[in-house]
C-alpha cells in the first residue's frame, strides 16, 4: 500500500472537530480513495499552530516511511505571527526540497492560502503569491485557495471563524479531491 502524506497545520489536523479521524479533509479524501478501491493509506501529519519553520523541523520524521503523494498546507500561521513572506517561502521550499530528495518520484500538491480579510497586512499580496510561485517553480499541483467556498461562511466554520467545521471540510475535500485523484493517476501502476 502506498502512502499519501498530508502535511500541515490545524487546517490539516482538523482542529476543533468532534472526530478529526473521520471529519478532517485528509480523512474525507481517504474515504473517497477507499470508495474507489485505490489502495492508498492516508497519513494526517497536521499539527495545530504549526508554522513553516516548525514544519521544516519536523518533516524528516514523517519522511521515515515511503511517500507517494505529498500534500503541503502550511503558511497561514506564519502571516498571523508576522513572519515575513520571504522566510515562509524559504521554509516551504526547503520542505519541498527534502521531500523530493528523499522520494524523487513523489507527486506533490500545495494548498494555496490567502490572508483573512480581518487581518490587515501590507504583505497580503506577497503572501498570496508564495503558493502559486512554489507550484510553478517546482512543477507542483496547486489548489489556489484551500479555503475556497468556506472562508467567510459562518455556517461552514467553527465559532472562531478561522477553522472549518465538519461541513466546511466536506467542501474543502471536494475542492482538493480532483487534484489528489489526478496525482494518483500519474503514479506508476495507476490507470
Amino acid at each position: 500500500m502506498q502512502n499519501i502524506l498530508f502535511f500541515g497545520d490545524s487546517l490539516t489536523a482538523g482542529y476543533g472537530l468532534r472526530n478529526a479521524t473521520m471529519e478532517s479533509y485528509p480523512a474525507i479524501i481517504g474515504q473517497k480513495i477507499d470508495a474507489e478501491g485505490l489502495g492508498y493509506k492516508i497519513i494526517n501529519a497536521g499539527l495545530s499552530g504549526d508554522t513553516s519553520a516548525g514544519g521544516l523541523r519536523r518533516i524528516d520524521y514523517w519522511l521515515s516511511q515511503p511517500v507517494s503523494v505529498f500534500v503541503l498546507e502550511l503558511g497561514i500561521n506564519d502571516i498571523i505571527r508576522g513572519i515575513p513572506p520571504a522566510l515562509t517561502l524559504k521554509n516551504l521550499q526547503a520542505i519541498i526540497n527534502k521531500v523530493s530528495v528523499k522520494y524523487p518520484k513523489v507527486k506533490m500538491a500545495v494548498m494555496g492560502m490567502q490572508i483573512p480579510a480581518f487581518i490587515h497586512s501590507p504583505v497580503a499580496a506577497q503572501f498570496s503569491e508564495i503558493f502559486s510561485g512554489l507550484a510553478a517553480a517546482n512543477q507542483l499541483s496547486l489548489v489556489p485557495f484551500f479555503l475556497n467556498g468556506v472562508a467567510g461562511n459562518t455556517h461552514l466554520n467553527l465559532p472562531d471563524r478561522l477553522h472549518p467545521n465538519a461541513e466546511g471540510y466536506k467542501v474543502i475535500a471536494e475542492n482538493v479531491w480532483p487534484v489528489i485523484k489526478k496525482l494518483i493517476g500519474q503514479l506508476p501502476g495507476q490507470v
